[in-house]
């Protein structure tokens, strides 16, 4: 563009103003950066192809348990290699606010999980405590526990005898070697037999299976073969991929698309007030100088062209640092969510609707200056009327 530099020069005629009001776009599109591909990552299951880990769970909610029975069906089917399974809990340990993830397994849970590095001793001492459990190094740095102490677990759902009470003693504690699933270490886990046999409503039902397949690329096969296997009954599952698995699981406690739409409407609109009473104001301030350009011979389009250009520019330079800052931050975000959200980086589809964003925004913010400026009388106009 061969007026570029006239663009630019009027952008930064009063540099305090256009800091200021970069530095609002780019916040915006941080936090549209960082909430958008958290969306992303939430709406995108994907296909089970090439994943070696499946979760079996009932196909009407994840709050539906699903029969004991259904394992050794599963074990039969061609390709699958082991599975394990489990049961959401709820207990909460003092106060609700100290939540955590706890859950009972199966034995060979941790079989499934290799990355869980327990020691040996320690295993063997939880598998011979029926009470027993095991909690991830990070909660236990959380509470300052140790091997041996008893955490008294209160049930939100599944009570004892009558009573809350699920004091469980410590036999061991795992860690993860991948700082990025350092989120992975903030959970319980005990034996799914102490619950089955104590509880008083639930009996011979587990919340999902895991499962192991033992070729990645027959994933999606093995994957048909489960789900068949409960068809048309009152227990049809839905095997999906481990984090297609979580997402669902956080999608039982908030909408998280309506959640991040909400937000980001707010910011918008504020944006668009902010940098639409800028460029009012900036249109103002140069009206002489609009003038003398028509003077000069620049055309009513040309004017126009100028000052939407500007706003333009103004909002997609602030927007691109902000996804560009979003996107260095998303890998941090990924590693805290430990494997909820598993983003590398902002995603090519965040890109495409924040670029389309930042044109839109600022071509509402610059219409009207612009078409303030195009309709001027060069003699109103230097006279100061």
């Amino acid at each position: 563009m061969k007026y570029l530099h006239l663009v630019w020069a009027a952008l930064f005629r009063s540099r305090t103003r256009t800091l200021l009001t970069l530095l609002s776009v780019v916040a915006a599109f941080l936090l549209f950066g960082m909430l958008d591909s958290v969306r992303v990552a939430f709406n995108s299951g994907g296909s089970v192809a090439g994943a070696d880990r499946l979760i079996v769970a009932s196909r009407l909610s994840i709050t539906q348990m699903l029969p004991y029975s259904l394992r050794p069906r599963i074990e039969a089917v061609e390709g699958v290699d082991k599975v394990a399974h489990a049961a959401w809990f709820g207990g909460i340990y003092r106060d609700p606010r100290n939540f955590f993830p706890n859950f009972s397994v199966s034995g060979d849970y941790l079989d499934l999980y290799p990355e869980y590095q327990l020691p040996a001793s320690q295993r063997a001492a939880w598998e011979a405590n029926r009470t027993g459990a095991i909690v991830g190094e990070s909660l236990a740095t959380r509470f300052g526990w140790k091997i041996g102490d008893v955490v008294p677990l209160q049930a939100t759902i599944f009570p004892r005898q009558g009573s809350n009470d699920w004091p469980m003693k410590i036999d061991g504690i795992f860690r993860l070697a991948d700082s990025k699933r350092k989120g992975e270490e903030n959970q319980l886990l005990f034996h799914w037999k102490y619950f089955d046999e104590a509880n008083d409503y639930v009996k011979g039902r587990v919340g999902w299976y895991i499962v192991q397949v033992a070729d990645p690329m027959h994933a999606d096969r093995v994957a048909r073969a489960i789900d068949a296997l409960s068809e048309n009954s009152d227990h049809e599952t839905k095997t999906q991929t481990e984090q297609a698995f979580n997402q669902s699981f956080m999608k039982q406690f908030a909408d998280i698309g309506l959640i991040v739409t909400a937000i980001m409407a707010a910011v918008f609109f504020t944006l668009l007030l902010l940098t639409g009473n800028t460029m009012a104001q900036a249109v103002r301030e140069r009206i002489p100088e609009l003038a003398i350009l028509k003077t000069i011979g620049f055309s009513n389009r040309s004017v126009l062209l100028l000052v939407l250009a500007e706003a333009v520019l103004q909002v997609v330079l602030g927007g691109l640092i902000g996804l560009g800052i979003a996107a260095l931050l998303m890998p941090m975000v990924s590693a805290a969510s430990g494997g909820i959200i598993a983003l590398p980086t902002v995603m090519p589809q965040t890109w495409a609707l924040g670029v389309a964003f930042m044109v839109a925004i600022g071509v509402v913010v610059g219409l009207l200056p612009a078409l303030r400026a195009m309709r001027l009388n060069i003699v109103d106009a230097l006279a100061g009327r």
